[in-house]
């Protein structure tokens, strides 16, 4: 996990380090994901929003999605273990998250206005909002882990049973699936931003 965390921050910096404003090639594909990758969330809390969390959102998206990845690389399961095929993994990205909600609701309501906002649309809900905020980063959590966890399982035990073909069609799922996963995690991560964020009327 510590390797493809810092291998993705060196070529992040690799690559921001060659933008030019009349961009090539690379430059231009990077930039068109980019802007379909913000609008995706746009989708979810506004353009506004999108663009002002977008560099948390993407921290995760591309954490998640490079070691999600890992899984495809031969001798993933043997050699190394896929990072978010362990709960311990997850379980860390999920409280990081889970604080991060916290801190942007903080700064956007102050902590009174953040506070109260637990106590809405009825003071009775108390209680239910706070164990909320708790089964989210553990829904989070657990929902990664078990997804990437079971594709590595039944990849593994189909390769088995089928060495011969089979194995080329779930690689070609699994990069489908992988990048859905990281979708799913940071999707959910913009919608309680945006709850967290949310003007009081």
């Amino acid at each position: 996990m510590w390797i493809i965390a810092a291998l993705v921050v060196i070529v992040s910096i690799i690559l921001t380090r060659g933008m030019k404003l009349v961009p090539g090639k690379l430059q231009n594909v990077a930039e068109l994901a980019v802007e379909k990758i913000v609008e995706f969330y746009a989708g979810v809390m506004g353009e506004k929003k999108a663009r002002e969390y977008f560099p948390m959102l993407a921290t995760f998206f591309i954490f998640i999605i490079v070691c999600n990845y890992c899984g495809l690389v031969p001798g993933a399961g043997e050699w190394f273990t896929v990072p978010t095929s362990v709960l311990s993994v997850t379980a860390a990205l999920s409280i990081i998250a889970f604080f991060m909600i916290q801190v942007t609701g903080i700064r956007k309501r102050g902590i009174k206005g953040h506070l109260l906002s637990f106590f809405k649309p009825v003071w009775a809900l108390f209680p239910i909002m706070i164990i909320e905020q708790v089964i989210r980063p553990v829904s989070m959590a657990l929902r990664l882990y078990g997804n990437i966890y079971g594709e590595e399982l039944a990849a593994d035990t189909l390769f088995g049973l089928f060495p011969i073909g089979l194995p080329i069609v779930m690689h070609i799922l699994s990069l489908l699936f992988c990048f859905i996963q990281a979708m799913v995690f940071t999707m959910l991560l913009a919608v309680f931003i945006n709850e967290a964020t949310e003007e009081e009327e």
